[in-house]
Formats: structure tokens, C-alpha cells, sequence
């Protein structure tokens, strides 16, 4: 009651500030027209009335030209001039239709239909239906139009993908993600969750702070996002590393709509934020350069000074009839402080408030840039050729303090770098506490080619889709026992590469008049692994601190899926598909843990230490879905059943930089997904995740699986176009969950989170917007660990949580300002 109490609140907002930050009357654009043509693009193959989004619809007419795109129902709305009209709709994958409309034709609620020149249901396809199914999602640029996201969480919880991630120390650090109740860490880990911006692999291996790391999307705009593909497990045969829990991979744009954009923002915890973006109409090209800085405080004691600037750029050249080739820029910077995870038995004791800190020193500094290039080509049979490159290039330094003084030792600080003087004042013996810093600097290559191939078969619909990828990593990588950011002795540090070649094959075909279709894949993968360094905890195992060495591995990876529609009439679709991924470990990992040939033994491994963790060089997720999905003209419901073994669970230890390994583990569940329009402006979608169990095979008493939330919800209520007004009251949820595979009294607390988001066209080219977020000033903590600490020198060694506080309530508002027209 609660709940639905707060919704009815919110949605009340959500109205009133529409009608608070509108102007009254239409555009000018509306003001001049004296009709509105409106209707709904649907698939003409489809017998269920698939509706298609993300379609472009032009109008041309004695008085110009005017452009809408369809939005996640179909649905489009335009003003346009009396006389007669030439409607013609496009699109990625679609056969271009035009047609005629007489000054006297009626041109509202038209239905019309198109042709998809490659089916939309495919994994691999750049545009997809919307249409929900088990294996797969889309959203498109609506989403970011109107719901901007100042953080990197913020665009995964877009997504209502029963992903949750959270924070770790304000927004300038790599989220910890979870899915399916496993904890990914920062995105690498227990299968991982692979996510790629214009085929850029986000997760960077063998990385300073962590296996997967997602530190690049921190350079990523909200108004460069064109689309955003989301598939729910290992199923496409196209990605391979670290896509054993699934795939989200964001498209940026080419152009943008207007010439000249400018968006300026404030609002709580000293924050800022400015956008402005050029691009100019040039003939036989799109283009745009735009720079992205914000700076925030956050509502932390000691202030986040979290400095973010990005700068991206585009050019791509039209060469022939859908042929192109482009280039792609991006260069970033990040500066942050942190508070770190805090004691909650220290909060709960007044010790420490929620927004506390303990070292105010943590922190990053992180620079990353990425150039790359691409071609395509489509033919008029619908096959595609697709090939890019990008050469990237990052530094990231890490200062943490996860333990606080759990390690005594005792040190004497030289302040002044002269040596210790017991006749300097500032030369003081103490405790420096547990600070480290954590180094990475990396230069990466990648190229990425595909051909799909739609044909004939036996009379029936297929497609080929092959491809292949290449990626290939030198780092630096250290770790650094430190004191205000100062490094005071090295704890590891390697020089590492690591290669991966992979290519694969899918295919699928359609039979029985399209009620059934079958697909099959098949991805091999080929890792080298060198590393070479020293890890001083080695000694503690009877090792010489230097490590190094040279290995390969490889792993095939089959897909399969079969969908069965019982009848035309009947909108309900059965799927089944299975797919397993595979997640690399840490180069250090995998070479370190060998004595030398000359002695002939392989050694036992030190406990936690990098470079000699036992485990194998790749884990392997297997994914079984059965689900059903259930389209209509206004409803889309998709429904699953899920089981997922894994080889292995990995556990990172933060304060060395290693990866522990345990055993192999089983996890199940089901999902419910929705979609719908309620009105003609007005549409909802929710989605909700649970895990019925979590645990390690072969264990007695059994242990479970820990640290991930066996419940993730998500909801939205969407207003879109309605007299300039757009909004969106979008609400998340997670259950408590346990930190202690074998305790469970010792759990995480869960939360639920509204935000709003609100925007309005009050001129023709001038919008406002308003995001609150955390409307109702829910208290509670985004990531949340079990490990031991030593609050203060002399206090005793305990066991307990340790979290990060979620951002109390905050408002930001803005403008933006469109200049031109295309």
C-alpha cells in the first residue's frame, strides 16, 4: 500500500510539473499547421501486428520537408501543411516505402506497413524489433532524449534489464554490477556482462582495480545514444569474452538533428553540467564534434570534486548507395575524491554519519582516449558487409582504503622526503593505515568484420551470420602500498599482453510459413597470456617474489535457439535457447602460478596473491532459457525460465589485487517483462528478476552463492509528446540479500528508488528539463561488502559490512538550446 501509495504521489508530480515548466500553447512548428498526420508503422510480414520502432518518417510537401521517427509502440505524429503530402518511411534493415496522400485523404491513425529486408527477431541485427522476447531487448533514442543520466549506473537502470548496479565511492569509480544473482564486481567477473559502445569492448582485462573493468563509460554522452541492444545471456555468437551473463551494447549517433546544441544544467551538491555539440549538414556526409563537462560534490562531508570532461567527434562519408565510411573520436578525463566503503556498525553507532568518510584521500585520476574508423556496405539483397578498427589508449590510478589500520605494521613517516630527523617536527612515527594505489596504464588494438547474408533456403527465410574479432592488450599494472596518494612500496607490478582472436558462425532459418525458426552458432576463441613482474606476498608461499611466463588457451562456445508461434491468430511465441560464454582471468593469474621449468614442479599457490591464483585461465557460463512471449498492438509481455551453471565463482581481493577462485555453481530462476500503451501519450514497462537459488555444486552442507540480490525490479511510466511535454517516473527495487555464503543472518539491506524526469518544448528550439532523483529521499546503501577492518589504530579487528550510501534526494534542472534546422 505503500508502494502504490508513493506511485500515485509521483505520478501526481510528474503532471504538475509538466504543466509548471510548460508554456501555454503549442510550438510554432504546431501553431503554423493546420493539420496532423499520426498513424502506426507496423511489420507487413508479421501476422501479429509487430509493431516498429525507431522508423523514419518523412514528409514532403510544397512547403518543405518534415521528419518524426516512430517511437517504442510505432507510433509517429506529425504537423504538416494543407495540400497534398508524399509519405515516405525508412529505416536500418528496412525496404524503403512511399506513398501518395490526396489534399482530401483522411491522414490520421493511418496503419502502415513496411518490409524488414533482414528479420528483426535476430540477435546480430543492428535494429531489432521491439516486440519483447526472452533472448533479447531494445531501447532507443527516446530514452535518452528524455531521461538523462548523469552517472553510468543511471543508463543501465534505463534499461529495466534486471540488472542492478551500484556505485562504488560517488560516480567517478567503475559500478559493481549484479545480474541474475551473480556479483560481476566491476563488470568481469562470474561470466561478466559485456558491454560495448560502436563495438568498443567496454571490460578491460587484466586491469589494475579489477578482472572486466568499466572505467571507459564514464566518456560516454547521453545525447550521443542512438540505440541500445540488450541480450539476456550468451546467446549471439558474435560477442564472446565476458558475455556469459549477457550483452549490452550502446550505438552512438553519426549526427544530430540540429546544427548547434547547447544544454546547460544545475542543481544539488554543487553540480554542473554543460553540452555543446556542432553539426553541420554537409553534403553526402554526417558529422558532429561535441564536449561534455560536469562537476558535482555529491552529499558527501568531504566533497567528491568529481571533474568529468569528454569530448567526441564524428565524421562518416556516404560513398554510394549504402555504402559508408567513418571515423570516430573520443578522449576523456575523470578526477574524483571518495569516502570509501564505511563501517555500518559505526553508522548505526553514531560514530560516523552515513555520508561519512574515514581517508580523505581516496579517489581517481583516470585519461582515456579511443580513435577509431569503420566501413559498411549493404546490398539491395539485404546482405551487409561490416568492418572497424580503434586503437585506444588509457592511464588510471586508484587510491582506496578498503581496511583502514587492519594491518599494523608500524612505518615512519618522512614528510618533508629528507629522511626521518628526530629534530623534525613533521617527521613523525605512526601508523600509515592500509591506503593503496592502484596503477593501469594500457595501450589496446581491436578490429571487428562481419557479413550477413539473408537468402533462400528450401523455399524458406534465412540468414548467415559470420564474423570475426581481434583484440589485443599491453599493460602496465601495479599496486602500491601508499599514503596521500603518495606511493610508499610496491606490493605487485607486471608488464602484461594479452591477445584474443575469435570468429564465429550463426545461422538460422525460418520453416512451416515463419511459426517456426531454428538457429544454430558456433564461436571459437583463442587467448595468449604474458606476464611478467614480481608480487612480494609470494615470499609468504615459499616463492621468489618474481613471477612470469607465456600461455594459450582456447574455447569453443555453441549457440542454439528454436521459437514455435501455434498460430497466426494466437500472439504467443515459445522460445528455447542456450548459449554458453566464457569470462578470461587475469594474466597474472594465469602465468604466475608455475615454478620454473628447470625445477621440474609445479608449486602449491600462495593464498591471495596475484600472479599465482589457482584457477583456469577462462571459466565457462552455461545458459538455458525457456520463455514465451505475447505481442499485441499495445501490449508486449515476455516471460522466461532460466538455469545457469558456471565452472567457476571468482571473489576479488581488493587490497592485493588477486582473484580467488571456488567452486562450480547452479543458479535458477524466472523473469517477467512488459510493455504497454495505456493512452495515446502515455505508456508503462516494467520488468521484474527472481533468483529461486544460488548455490556451489558438490558442497554439504550446501553453500550459497553471496553478494547479488535475488529480487531486481523495475517500472517506468512514460509521457511522451504530449503539447511539448515529456516525463518519466521511473522506479527500481532490489531485495535484501546475503554477504556470507555459508551465514545467512549476515545480509545486505535492499532498497526502492523513484526518480523523475521531466522535460518541455516552451519555443520551438528552447527546452527546459527538471530530474529529481531519489524523489521520495529514500535512505539507503548501493554496494555493500562483508571483510574484515580496523576502524582506528588500536581499535580491535571485526568483521562487518561495509557500504556505500545511495544519494539522497537531489534536483538538477536546465535548458537547452537548438539552433538550425536540417
Amino acid at each position: 500500500m505503500r508502494i502504490m501509495t508513493r506511485l500515485r504521489i509521483a505520478l501526481t508530480l510528474l503532471i504538475m510539473t509538466g504543466f509548471l515548466l510548460g508554456a501555454p500553447g503549442a510550438t510554432a512548428a504546431q501553431a503554423n499547421a493546420t493539420k496532423t498526420l499520426s498513424g502506426q508503422i507496423i511489420s507487413s510480414q508479421s501476422s501479429r501486428d509487430e509493431v516498429v520502432a525507431g522508423a523514419s518518417v518523412i514528409v514532403r510537401s510544397a512547403s518543405g520537408e518534415q521528419r518524426a521517427v516512430s517511437d517504442a509502440e510505432g507510433n509517429f505524429l506529425i504537423a504538416v501543411p494543407d495540400g497534398a503530402l508524399t509519405l515516405r518511411v525508412e529505416g536500418k534493415n528496412l525496404k524503403p516505402l512511399e506513398r501518395i496522400i490526396g489534399a482530401g485523404e483522411a491522414i490520421e491513425n493511418l496503419r502502415i506497413g513496411v518490409e524488414y529486408v533482414i528479420p528483426p527477431i535476430h540477435e546480430n541485427v543492428v535494429i531489432v524489433s521491439t516486440a519483447l522476447e526472452p533472448a533479447i531487448e531494445r531501447r532507443n533514442d527516446a530514452i535518452y532524449k528524455n531521461t538523462l543520466f548523469a552517472r553510468d549506473d543511471q543508463i543501465l537502470f534505463t534499461l529495466n534489464g534486471g540488472i542492478n548496479a551500484g556505485q562504488h565511492e560517488g560516480g567517478g569509480k567503475s559500478l559493481e554490477v549484479r545480474r541474475f544473482g551473480f556479483n560481476l564486481d566491476h563488470g568481469g567477473l562470474n561470466g561478466g556482462l559485456k558491454i560495448l559502445v560502436d563495438d568498443v569492448q567496454q571490460n578491460q582485462s587484466t586491469q589494475g582495480h579489477g578482472q572486466g573493468y568499466l572505467g571507459q563509460l564514464k566518456s560516454l554522452s547521453p545525447e550521443l545514444v542512438e540505440d541500445v541492444d540488450i541480450i539476456n545471456g550468451p546467446f549471439s555468437a558474435q560477442y564472446g569474452d565476458f558475455s556469459g551473463l549477457g550483452v549490452v551494447h550502446i550505438r552512438q549517433r553519426e549526427s544530430l538533428p540540429n546544427p548547434l546544441t547547447m544544454r546547460f544544467q544545475g542543481g544539488s551538491f554543487n553540480t554542473f553540467r554543460t553540452f555543446l555539440a556542432y553539426s553541420p549538414e554537409l553534403k553526402n556526409a554526417d558529422s558532429f564534434i561535441a564536449y561534455e563537462g560536469s562537476n558535482t560534490d555529491g552529499p558527501f562531508i568531504n566533497p567528491l570534486r568529481y571533474r568529468r570532461d569528454n569530448l567526441t567527434a564524428n565524421y562518416t562519408r556516404r560513398l554510394g548507395e549504402g555504402e559508408a565510411m567513418g571515423f570516430k573520436f573520443n578522449v576523456g578525463r575523470n578526477n574524483f575524491f571518495a569516502s570509501g566503503q564505511i563501517p555500518l556498525d559505526e553508522v548505526a553507532a553514531g560514530q560516523l554519519d552515513r555520508f561519512g568518510f574515514l581517508d580523505p584521500f581516496n579517489g581517481g585520476r583516470i585519461r582515456t582516449g579511443v580513435f577509431s574508423t569503420y566501413y559498411r556496405k549493404a546490398g539491395e539483397a539485404g546482405n551487409t558487409f561490416k568492418i572497424d578498427g580503434f586503437v585506444s589508449r588509457s592511464l588510471f590510478d586508484l587510491w582506496s582504503n578498503f581496511t583502514n589500520f587492519l594491518d599494523d605494521d608500524l612505518t615512519v613517516v618522512d614528510e618533508n622526503g629528507d629522511g626521518f630527523d628526530d629534530d623534525d617536527p613533521t617527521d613523525i612515527p605512526g601508523l600509515i593505515g592500509d591506503e593503496i594505489q592502484q596503477h593501469d596504464s594500457r595501450l589496446q588494438q581491436g578490429v571487428n568484420v562481419q557479413y550477413l547474408q539473408p537468402y533462400k533456403l528450401f523455399g524458406q527465410q534465412a540468414l548467415l551470420n559470420v564474423g570475426g574479432n581481434f583484440l589485443a592488450s599491453q599493460i602496465n599494472v601495479g599496486l602500491s602500498r601508499s599514503i596521500e596518494r603518495r606511493p610508499i612500496s610496491a606490493v605487485t607490478q607486471a608488464q602484461a599482453n594479452v591477445i584474443n582472436f575469435g570468429g564465429y558462425i550463426q545461422q538460422s532459418l525460418d520453416l512451416f510459413q515463419g511459426r517456426v525458426r531454428v538457429e544454430g552458432g558456433l564461436r571459437y576463441d583463442y587467448f595468449r597470456f604474458d606476464a611478467d613482474g614480481f608480487n612480494v606476498s609470494r615470499v609468504a608461499g615459499g616463492f621468489n617474489p618474481a613471477f612470469g611466463g607465456t600461455r594459450g588457451t582456447s574455447r569453443f562456445q555453441p549457440k542454439a535457439a528454436i521459437s514455435y508461434t501455434p498460430a497466426d491468430k494466437a500472439p504467443v511465441t515459445v522460445y528455447f535457447n542456450y548459449g554458453r560464454g566464457i569470462a578470461s582471468q587475469d594474466a597474472r593469474g594465469v602465468v604466475g602460478g608455475f615454478i620454473s621449468d628447470e625445477q621440474g614442479s609445479t608449486g602449491s599457490p600462495a593464498p591471495n596473491s596475484p600472479g599465482i591464483s589457482s584457477g583456469p585461465p577462462v571459466s565457462t557460463t552455461d545458459f538455458y532459457q525457456l520463455g514465451t512471449s505475447h505481442n499485441t498492438r499495445r501490449i508486449s509481455v515476455s516471460t522466461d525460465l532460466f538455469l545457469i551453471d558456471q565452472s567457476n565463482q571468482q571473489v576479488y581481493i581488493a587490497d592485493d589485487g588477486s582473484i580467488e577462485f571456488a567452486g562450480p555453481s547452479r543458479t535458477y530462476g524466472g523473469e517477467l517483462k512488459f510493455s504497454g500503451a495505456l493512452m495515446r501519450h502515455l505508456s508503462v514497462n516494467g520488468g521484474l528478476t527472481h533468483v529461486g537459488n544460488s548455490f556451489f555444486r558438490g558442497t554439504t552442507p550446501r553453500i550459497y552463492v553471496d553478494s547479488a540480490p535475488h529480487t531486481v525490479g523495475n517500472g517506468s511510466l512514460t509521457v511522451s509528446n504530449l503539447r511539448g511535454f515529456n516525463g518519466s517516473l521511473r522506479y527500481r527495487y532490489i531485495s535484501n540479500y546475503r554477504l556470507d555464503g555459508e551465514d545467512v543472518r549476515i545480509r545486505a539491506s535492499g532498497h526502492d528508488v523513484v526518480d523523475l524526469s521531466v522535460s518541455r518544448l516552451v519555443k520551438r528550439r528552447i527546452e527546459l528539463n527538471l530530474n529529481i532523483d531519489n524523489l521520495f529521499n529514500k535512505r539507503y546503501f548501493e554496494t555493500q561488502n562483508f571483510y574484515e577492518s580496523r576502524t582506528r589504530a588500536g581499535d580491535p579487528i571485526l568483521s562487518r559490512i561495509h557500504a556505500t550510501p545511495g544519494y539522497s534526494i537531489g534536483v538538477t534542472g536546465g535548458v537547452t538550446f537548438r539552433f538550425g534546422e536540417k
